[in-house]
C-alpha cells in the first residue's frame, strides 16, 4: 500500500508514541539548531541540511550550494542519526516543508527508504495542533546494524545536461524560485541575478494555500498536468537556487500521484558560475 508523503499533525498525534516512528526537525532557518534546541516537538532529532544532508565544496561552482553527499557518506549520517530501513521517519521544518524537510524526504525516498513523510505546515502546524514540545536533549540509538544503500534512484541531471537541453521543446525546465529572482530583478545569495534560459517560473509558494498547507492532491495535479502538457515526465527539470526548495515541488507531484521529474541539484547557484548564458526579462 502507498504511503502518502504528506502527514497531517491530526495524524502524527496518533502515531507519535509508535515505537517505529523517528521524528527529524531538518529547519535551516537562521539559529535552526539554537532554534530547536528552546522547543521542538518531543522525541526529534535536528538533522543539519549543510553538513548532513549536503557536500559542500569549498569551489561552490562545482555543485552549488548544496550538492548531494557521496552515497557511502549518506549511509553513515542514516546510521549515525539512528535510522534503519524499517523505521518510519517524519520530517518536519518550521518553513512549510521547504527548508529543507522536502530535501530530506527526497533524498530518503531516493535511496529507497519506504516509510518517510512530511509533516503539513511543519511547526506551526504541529503547535496549532498540541503536538507535544520539549527542549530536551533527545538520546540516538544506533541500529546494530549500518544503514546500506548502494544508489540515489530518484532521477536527477547535470549542468552540461540541463545546458544542452535548456531550449528544447520537448524538455521543460522550471525553476521553483521567487518571481523577482527568477526575474533577476534580486539576488539575495547567489553571485548573479537571473534564470536558465528557456526554464520557466512556479514558485513552490504555488504549492500551498493561504495557511501554509499543501493544496489537495486532486488541485495539485490538475494544476501541473496543464503546465506540462504532452511533456513526457522524464524530460521534466526542476530546480531552485540550491536543489533543496525543488525538492518541495517533487514532494508536491508525488502527493499528486504524479511521476517525480529530475532534480537539477546544483541549480541556479552552479549554474550561474560557470559562464553560462544568464536569462532575464526584459524591462
Amino acid at each position: 500500500m502507498r504511503i502518502s508523503p504528506i502527514i497531517e499533525a491530526n495524524e502524527l498525534l496518533k502515531v507519535y508514541k509508535n515505537a517505529d516512528l523517528m521524528i527529524f526537525d531538518a529547519s535551516n532557518s537562521k539559529n535552526a539548531k539554537a532554534n530547536y534546541e528552546t522547543e521542538h516537538i518531543a522525541g526529534a532529532f535536528f538533522v543539519d541540511l549543510n553538513t548532513q544532508l549536503a557536500d559542500i565544496k569549498s569551489d561552490l561552482s562545482n555543485g552549488g550550494r548544496h550538492p548531494l553527499p557521496e552515497i557511502e557518506n549518506f549511509s553513515k549520517t542514516l546510521t549515525g542519526l539512528g535510522i534503519s530501513k524499517d523505521k518510519h521517519i517524519v520530517i518536519y521544518d518550521d518553513n512549510n516543508g521547504s527548508n529543507a524537510s522536502a530535501r530530506f524526504w527526497w533524498m530518503l525516498k531516493s535511496v529507497g527508504h519506504e516509510k518517510v513523510q512530511v509533516l503539513n505546515g511543519g511547526l506551526n502546524q504541529a503547535k496549532k495542533y498540541n503536538v507535544p514540545l520539549s527542549s530536551k536533549a533527545e538520546n540516538t540509538k544506533i541500529p546494530s546494524e549500518p544503514y546500506q544503500i548502494d544508489k540515489w534512484n530518484l532521477p536527477t541531471i547535470e549542468l552540461n545536461e540541463v545546458e544542452r537541453v535548456s531550449q528544447h521543446p520537448n524538455y521543460l525546465i522550471v525553476d521553483v524560485r521567487d518571481q523577482e529572482r527568477y526575474e533577476g530583478k534580486t539576488e539575495p545569495i547567489d553571485l548573479i541575478a537571473g534564470h536558465i534560459p528557456g526554464a520557466i517560473n512556479i514558485p513552490f509558494t504555488e504549492n500551498l494555500d493561504q495557511n501554509g498547507l499543501f493544496l489537495l492532491p486532486n488541485e495539485l495535479k490538475i494544476k501541473y498536468e496543464n503546465i506540462f502538457g504532452e511533456i513526457n515526465s522524464k524530460n521534466i527539470i526542476f530546480h531552485c537556487g540550491s536543489g533543496v526548495t525543488a525538492c518541495h515541488t517533487l514532494l508536491a507531484l508525488d502527493y499528486a500521484g504524479m511521476e517525480i521529474p529530475k532534480l537539477y541539484v546544483g541549480s541556479w547557484s552552479e549554474w550561474s558560475r560557470n559562464n553560462k548564458k544568464i536569462g532575464k526579462l526584459q524591462p
